[in-house]
């Protein structure tokens, strides 16, 4: 096992995590751990790993543990190229990458702006690990993960932050940097190791099957226990998901009479 990025006194209970989530939030997807190895050798040691027989992007192994629940454990040869390997520091953010050539033409109108945009991503260092692996939070595996990975809808997480600012309160700012939103959510929070919100791009939906209507929160595990509490909290003052509609043309001060004393 390789030693986290993220260092914590607690001992995450992902089970128990996922459960509450659950509960609270009513998650359609499964909430998912992403771990980093320094060895390929540390990550085929996990329990029930699974080892991709295809050419993959990042996007598709991610979305087999969130979608099918799957242990999943890769090296940069199992990844169709280096833009899904740079993000989590599997490759070398290259000359050749930098200048976003591949991209030109396609996202970007010119090869100004596609290599602007690959400066702007927030990737992995390279050098520091030779493989990466996801699985179900609730599943124990990774023990903890590095970052865990949640999916949810607008007012599920809208919601989610407010659990986690609850106490400690703190602006959250996110990033977009348009395609290769991966950047934004598991390349920002390994990288930064804070909570990352991101609109999953095109790539995500079309090969690692995120739906529409879904937001990722890429976060330390650190952070999942405080949230919780935050939740439950807000539910105790009747602030709570599925989010009842009021209605656009009622007297308002009824319904905000319930949650504020003036």
């Amino acid at each position: 096992m390789s030693d986290s990025l993220i260092s914590s006194d607690q001992q995450f209970n992902g089970e128990q995590i996922v459960a509450d989530l659950n509960r609270l939030l009513r998650l359609r997807t499964t909430p998912i751990g992403m771990k980093m190895f320094k060895t390929r050798a540390e990550m085929e040691a996990i329990p029930r790993i699974r080892r991709p027989k295809e050419i993959h992007t990042t996007d598709q192994i991610v979305g087999q543990a969130s979608r099918n629940g799957w242990t999943v454990g890769i090296t940069m040869d199992d990844l169709v190229g280096a833009q899904c390997g740079t993000v989590v520091g599997l490759h070398p953010r290259s000359d050749e990458w930098l200048s976003g050539d591949r991209m030109t033409g396609v996202w970007y109108g010119t090869p100004e702006d596609a290599a602007a945009h690959q400066d702007a991503m927030d990737v992995l260092p390279f050098g520091q690990f030779e493989a990466m692996a996801v699985s179900p939070l609730a599943a124990g595996r990774l023990d903890p993960p590095d970052i865990c990975l949640i999916y949810a809808t607008p007012a599920q997480m809208i919601l989610f932050i407010n659990g986690l600012q609850w106490t400690g309160y703190k602006k959250l700012e996110f990033s977009c940097v348009g395609e290769s939103a991966c950047a934004d959510s598991w390349g920002r929070a390994l990288t930064t190791g804070e909570p990352s919100l991101s609109i999953p791009c095109f790539a995500e939906r079309r090969y690692g099957g995120v739906m529409e209507d879904e937001l990722l929160m890429a976060i330390p595990p650190s952070f999942l226990p405080k949230i919780i509490i935050g939740l439950d909290a807000l539910s105790k003052n009747g602030l709570r998901y599925p989010i009842p509609q009021y209605g656009v043309n009622n007297d308002v001060r009824a319904g905000m009479g319930v949650s504020y004393a003036k």
